[in-house]
């Protein structure tokens, strides 16, 4: 199975980051997790792209703050595909990192989640992995399945006490 590649700008990124870390370990989801910043180490950010092909990737994750220009600096060094998460900043609620990240040229894509939104990074990444995986495909469907469940007795509870 290839692993996902999970990089954020800052260690103080990694709360938000912990959430796709738990569901790739729930899906049993190989990964490494690393700190470089677009601005502060763009060739470790360079080089970690430019080879994660070769070195058994499959998707990339990126995470960061502020101008967060991370997502953008890791997909225009390799074709995996690479989702941004932009991280909430005391300055202006995270709406500078959403904007930096889903404002992407044309030839250089991110795919990109709502701010915070570390669980559903994963749950892509993991979606592109179960293209080519089955296993990974059958936990996603049975997933889906025990959310939808958990909402269809939540909405019996509310009929229950609320309809005559």
């Amino acid at each position: 199975m290839k692993k996902v590649g999970i990089i954020m700008g800052s260690d103080s990124d990694l709360p938000v980051v912990e959430k796709a870390i738990n569901t790739l370990k729930e899906y049993e989801v190989p990964f490494e997790v690393h700190v470089f910043s677009a601005h502060r180490t763009p060739v470790e950010a360079r080089d970690f792209s430019v080879n994660a092909r070769k070195n058994g990737f499959g998707a990339i994750i990126a995470a960061a703050g502020m101008a967060a220009h991370l997502a953008g600096a890791i997909a225009a060094n390799t074709t995996l595909p690479v989702i941004g998460i932009p991280v909430k900043s005391k300055n202006l609620d995270g709406l500078d990192a959403l904007l930096s990240t889903v404002q992407m040229p044309t030839g250089i894509p991110v795919a990109t989640v709502a701010i915070d939104g570390a669980a559903n990074a994963a749950l892509i990444a993991i979606q592109i992995l179960a293209v080519s995986d089955e296993t990974l495909a059958k936990k996603l469907d049975e997933a889906r399945r025990a959310g939808a469940e958990k909402v269809l007795e939540k909405n019996k509870a509310i009929e229950e006490k609320y309809n005559i």
